[in-house]
């Protein structure tokens, strides 16, 4: 039979009953239907003095289009284990992009019957964790071309003015916690009074001066669409300068990348803030806080960061999370997904994951980039 199929045959255990299986509190978990679900962070102060489990990786050689079977190989083991052995295990994978689903290589549940379920909702919008990293990186790109319109038609105290309004209650300027982040950049107090600033330091705060051929980020959407590979924007009659871009896939996106090593919402925060986007014409970077996105974006994506929670076809636990791309980004699952699993399997239990791509990309980036983050080793 077919891979969908056997999906199909198989009922999922109700996520009520086996979020309940794994001693899950009901605060703990948010609901997406039957068969879906959110793990909240906060399991991780309930269970932080518990020992961790025992963390397995799966790798692979260099995949073909149709992939290597890394996930079958993974789902397998966490079935032997889980099913079979009677050992805790939880799964942890990589939210699939739609790019590859729709192309030569198609899904990413596993195959056959080594399969995450349902197949469905994993391999399409699952809880939504890619439309906000979409949209927190396209507010962010958006961002990116205002900015350098505003900057194109005013003045520095006219920009000034606009960033920093005087309020209605005494007619003082107040800079905003993300503006006093760049006033410390720029080597100005972060608690001096807006009026008291010189006009060499307004037009120095106001006026990012970012050089468009610098330009790293670019909008992104998680389809193949090879025509929006290269596009000039800013084609609109009141449009100032238009420009030559392009979209990239959603998960080549460093919101992407910034969403697998976060650990929690404050870190989720810093990292998203300190993403550069460009260069100023004097070489300095600039960064989404001094864009002043970087809290939108983190509302953007603040659901994202908890563990969408699955099951493979014999009713093991399976945490997907994040789907950075290994040869763009560092190719693995979320952090957070793996600590909240570690936990929840216990000294005897174990955590099988799997590094993206092969063993020369995939894996060593989990060794040399997420282990490092985390500090936990297989």
């Amino acid at each position: 039979p077919s891979d969908l199929d056997i999906a199909q045959s198989i009922a999922p255990i109700p996520m009520q009953e086996l979020s309940a299986k794994m001693g899950l509190a009901q605060e703990e978990i948010h609901y997406y239907g039957r068969y879906k679900a959110k793990v909240d962070l906060c399991v991780l102060d309930r269970l932080k003095d518990a020992p961790n489990g025992k963390y397995v990786v799966v790798t692979g050689v260099t995949p073909t289009p149709l992939g290597e079977g890394k996930t079958t190989t993974t789902v397998g083991l966490s079935q032997a284990f889980g099913k079979h052995l009677g050992c805790p295990v939880f799964t942890c994978v990589r939210q699939p992009s739609m790019g590859p689903t729709f192309g030569m290589k198609g899904g990413a549940a596993g195959g056959g019957y080594s399969q995450i379920i349902p197949m469905e909702e994993f391999n399409l919008h699952l809880t939504g964790d890619l439309h906000a990293v979409a949209i927190a990186n396209n507010l962010l790109a958006a961002a990116i071309d205002t900015r350098m319109f505003h900057e194109s038609t005013q003045k520095d105290e006219a920009l000034f003015d606009r960033l920093v309004p005087r309020d209605s209650a005494g007619g003082k300027r107040r800079f905003a916690p993300v503006m006093k982040k760049r006033l410390a950049k720029l080597g100005i107090d972060p608690e001096i009074d807006g009026d008291s600033l010189t006009a060499e330091q307004k037009g120095a705060f106001a006026r990012l001066d970012i050089d468009p051929d610098t330009i790293i980020t670019r909008r992104v959407v998680d389809v193949n669409d090879r025509a929006l590979r290269g596009i000039t924007i800013g084609k609109g009659e009141n449009e100032k300068a238009p420009r030559e871009t392009g979209f990239d896939i959603a998960v080549a996106s460093e919101a992407m990348a910034i969403l697998a090593l976060a650990q929690d919402l404050p870190d989720l925060r810093d990292r998203l803030g300190r993403a550069v986007v460009a260069s100023s014409k004097n070489g300095d970077a600039i960064t989404a806080d001094d864009l002043g996105v970087g809290g939108a974006m983190t509302v953007l994506m603040k659901d994202a960061l908890m563990p969408t929670l699955l099951q493979t076809l014999e009713g093991t636990p399976v945490f997907v999370h994040a789907g950075p791309f290994a040869n763009i980004a560092h190719g693995n699952s979320s952090i957070v997904a793996d600590k909240v699993a570690l936990k929840m399997v216990g000294p005897e239990g174990f955590v099988i994951t799997e590094a993206g791509f092969g063993a020369d990309v995939g894996f060593e980036k989990f060794c040399d980039i997420k282990c490092r983050s985390s500090g936990l080793h297989p």
